[in-house]
């Protein structure tokens, strides 16, 4: 679900002060050298694509099929059917970045294109896809047009591939669902509706306070969203995708319509309240921070404010500790493998929210803030949640987990 960023280190000020002369008379040397000039290739090319984007923030299809080749018959008619799934969808920016160009001969080339769109109202930061375009020129007027448009290798499909995008908007939440009923997503937006002012009663930092749902047709759409093997999520009701770090990410909570029909009303809210919570705290979640406590930590806001025993919120640890088999470590990240035993995946999201649980419990709920932000921001994952736990908790990796088993036999033995 997770979804870095690094920060450049900086010398003393006398090496400051070397380098900054060395560069002075580097550039009285070359003349102040002017920068490289764009290729003409791509400018060119990002022209097309600048025309394109206007066109579908202003829903003109005639314009959008401009920049098709004329013998793209085919690719014509899936474009043009793409434009009209988008209808509803609420743009507020769409752009093109061309990242690369590969001539092919005079008038052919492939280019690698990053996508960048956001929802008004809802994205800070864009969302990001990779395209692959084939391009032709024509000789006549010197313009580059689209042959073929392909997914590039962090691109994969998008929901308006899918299916004319139905839009539900909730007050905390906007819906975007395809094959589905709007009796369905319009309750999928009241759970997220009321999920979101329970994660901002749980999480002390402000953060955006709405939260973004696709709702795609079947789980094998939801996989190809995620590109992943549909089997990695037959049994996962629902994920949340974004990029872990410091900046602002655009993230979306993907359901899988058929696991998350089997939940009751409250095994809903639950999972909508857990991966609203992972949207609350993207930016202080990073690579240096375990999978318990992210999952954990989610999974503590959802139950924080539910009348559920740790044995009923719990069951899979809760049968384990009965047999006599307490866990002897924290669960480590592979044990959140999706593809693997569903018992073993239960047992972990369960043990990391009692990891969280143990420390809202003993050492106070603004700790367990200051613990997972003091993790993520560690400068890497080595020694991340030793140092938190020695700066924040004054304790140890040994004590905690000494601790934490201890409190699974007191809550659920």
């Amino acid at each position: 679900m997770a979804d870095q960023g690094c920060t450049a280190g900086r010398g003393h000020d006398g090496r400051r002060r070397a380098a900054g002369a060395a560069l002075a008379g580097l550039l009285l040397a070359s003349a102040c050298t002017a920068p490289a000039t764009p290729d003409p290739t791509v400018r060119a090319i990002s022209a097309t694509l600048d025309r394109r984007a206007a066109a579908v923030l202003d829903h003109d299809p005639d314009g959008f099929l401009a920049a098709l080749a004329p013998g793209a018959t085919g690719l014509r008619t899936a474009q043009r059917r793409e434009l009209a799934h988008l209808a509803d969808v609420p743009l507020s920016s769409w752009a093109y970045k061309v990242t690369d160009v590969r001539r092919r001969g005079a008038d052919r080339a492939t280019a690698d294109v990053e996508l960048r769109y956001r929802i008004a109202g809802y994205d800070s930061a864009p969302v990001t896809a990779d395209r692959v375009l084939d391009l032709e020129r024509d000789p006549a007027d010197g313009r580059w047009y689209i042959t073929a448009d392909r997914a590039g290798r962090d691109g994969g499909p998008q929901l308006w591939q899918q299916g004319d995008v139905q839009v539900v908007r909730g007050r905390r939440s906007l819906v975007l669902g395809v094959g589905r009923t709007t009796a369905e997503l319009r309750a999928i937006a009241g759970t997220a509706d009321r999920a979101v002012p329970a994660v901002s009663a749980a999480w002390p930092e402000r953060w955006a306070g709405r939260v973004v749902v696709l709702v795609p047709e079947t789980v094998d759409d939801m996989a190809g969203l995620l590109g992943s093997p549909a089997a990695n999520y037959r049994g996962i009701a629902a994920v949340t995708t974004g990029e872990t770090g410091g900046r602002a990410p655009a993230d979306r909570v993907i359901v899988n319509p058929q696991a998350y029909a089997t939940l009751g009303t409250f095994g809903q809210r639950i999972v909508l309240t857990h991966e609203t919570a992972h949207v609350a705290t993207r930016a202080r979640t990073s690579a240096s921070t375990p999978t318990w406590l992210s999952e954990g930590f989610a999974d503590w806001a959802a139950y924080r404010a539910e009348h559920r025993t740790a044995e009923q919120a719990a069951p899979e640890l809760a049968d384990a500790v009965r047999r006599g088999e307490l866990p002897a470590e924290l669960p480590a990240d592979e044990d959140f493998g999706f593809a693997g035993d569903s018992g073993r995946l239960a047992r972990a999201y369960e043990g990391g929210w009692l990891a969280c649980a143990l420390v809202a419990d003993h050492w106070g709920e603004q700790k367990l803030f200051a613990f997972y932000r003091a993790v993520g921001g560690h400068s890497g994952r080595d020694g991340a949640v030793e140092q938190a736990m020695q700066d924040v908790l004054g304790t140890t990796p040994q004590e905690f987990t000494a601790r934490w088993r201890e409190y699974l036999r007191s809550r659920l033995g």
